[in-house]
């Protein structure tokens, strides 16, 4: 959890946030903001990368500002595992009888306090205004007396108490990572050989991750983004240091846009994989938010080949349009009901919907919102979509299978599920045609297989899985 800088964000205490206000004391916007963010996240199942930019517009909070409202929001749902455990042994009832509210003003507290550079008698005095606010008087005293606690040690010192080296590896691990337990199993069950990396992955997934921008080709050119450094791997991406991407013309006009670097290379790799025949109609069967379909369309267009993007639902089908260039086309269309024939496509990419805990970094409170459960209720849509992208695809086309996730139960189980069946499907390799594209890219090969994972600990992006899959030519 990164340190941030001591600042109260009193600057625009004359705004008013949502919800109450105590009159004669400032608003401290900042600390209100990152809580309601937290506070919609826990309670309506809102997503912090959606809410928080718009929240700051709302209440005009700008650079410094914003920057530890997003640290605070960010940290405190990337630390809610271990802050949770210290709040335990600091609080004389049990966390489930804590009101939601002021669990969440505790968290955010104990993030501040702990995680921060922020002086501790200021971590527990804005925590205490924020709990009185929101909760009242009485609730603030409380507060008060759990947060002091939580002040009397450093992180390493409660970490020592909360996760001792005599526990078991996998509880120790997601209690010192803040991880649930099925999931530091899952992603070390993932790792394969390399399972002694879980520490690492574990820990990347609470780093903040880089901005990587994409200049789509023949809309945008990387030296339209001045100031930013060229990406790692990806030929049409770039890092941006610090600041707001919309800075950028291309950004604004949609000629570039914020892509994950994975994100990038796998919609590259589909571009750039061998197939048979004709190669002037793709298809992207679950397209939205459009990241994809954009960087897509823009290199179809080169080629002169058009573009399909589908979703299931209208409002992630427009977003697509506003990603995609002027030669695509867009429908409202569920993947797995072809609003087309089959043998239709020469290229799909199908990112299938999957848990995501190959973006939590992104998406923090992803870990707490799933369950076991969801990989098992999500399996068989990722096989249905699969079948029908297969169908879709004409003899000697290309499928991309994608997930941002590395759950061996949604990547190379399902792709092996649906293949199983049928003879008229060969696996292309795809780290061979990925390391055509980034020479410098290693160790993404998934075993002895030829499919292709991303790891944020080795290669700083979300935890990409690509299978690239090749119809036999009749």
């Amino acid at each position: 959890m990164p340190p941030t800088r001591h600042h109260r964000g009193r600057s625009n205490a004359n705004r008013r946030p949502d919800g109450p206000r105590r009159t004669g004391r400032p608003q401290d916007l900042v600390r209100r903001t990152a809580f309601d963010v937290i506070r919609a996240v826990d309670s309506r199942d809102a997503y912090a990368n959606l809410l928080l930019p718009a929240r700051l517009r709302d209440r005009g909070l700008t650079g410094r500002d914003a920057a530890l409202a997003t640290e605070l929001t960010y940290g405190t749902l990337r630390g809610r595992g271990t802050y949770d455990a210290i709040l335990a042994l600091c609080s004389d009832r049990e966390l489930r009888r804590v009101d939601p509210p002021l669990l969440d003003v505790l968290r955010l507290g104990a993030h501040q306090v702990l995680a921060t550079r922020i002086p501790p008698h200021a971590a527990v005095g804005t925590a205490v205004d924020l709990a009185r606010d929101v909760t009242g008087p009485g609730q603030s005293k409380f507060a008060n007396a759990v947060l002091r606690k939580v002040a009397g040690r450093d992180l390493a010192a409660w970490l020592d108490i909360i996760a001792p080296d005599d526990m078991d590896a996998t509880t120790r691990l997601s209690v010192r990572r803040s991880h649930p337990k099925w999931i530091v199993s899952a992603l070390r069950d993932a790792l394969g050989p390399e399972r002694d990396e879980i520490d690492a992955l574990l820990a990347a997934d609470n780093d903040r991750p880089r901005v990587t921008l994409v200049a789509r080709p023949g809309r945008a050119t990387l030296a339209e983004l001045e100031g930013t450094d060229p990406a790692p791997y990806s030929p049409v991406g770039a890092v941006l240091p610090e600041g707001d991407p919309a800075v950028f013309a291309a950004v604004r006009d949609g000629r570039a846009a914020v892509q994950d670097e994975a994100s990038q290379l796998v919609a590259l790799a589909l571009a750039a994989a061998p197939l048979s025949g004709r190669d002037a109609r793709w298809a992207d069967l679950c397209a939205g938010p459009g990241g994809k379909a954009g960087l897509l369309s823009a290199v179809a267009t080169q080629r002169d080949a058009r573009l399909l993007a589908a979703d299931v639902t209208p409002h992630r089908a427009a977003l697509v349009t506003r990603a995609v260039d002027d030669r695509a086309g867009v429908v409202v269309a569920d993947g797995t009901v072809p609003a087309w024939r089959p043998g239709s496509f020469d290229r799909i990419m199908l990112d299938a919907p999957c848990t995501g805990l190959g973006a939590l970094r992104r998406r923090p409170e992803a870990r707490w919102r799933r369950g076991p459960e969801s990989v098992a209720e999500l399996g068989p849509l990722q096989r249905d979509l699969l079948r029908t992208a297969l169908e879709s695809l004409r003899p000697g086309g290309v499928v991309a299978y994608v997930t941002c996730s590395p759950h061996l139960a949604e990547t190379q189980v399902v792709v092996d599920d649906v293949l199983r069946r049928r003879e008229d499907v060969e696996r292309i390799d795809a780290p061979d045609v990925l390391t055509g594209i980034a020479p410098s890219l290693e160790r993404v090969r998934v075993r002895d297989t030829p499919y292709a994972q991303f790891w944020p600990h080795r290669h700083g992006t979300d935890a990409m899985f690509l299978a690239l899959l090749r119809k036999r030519p009749a």
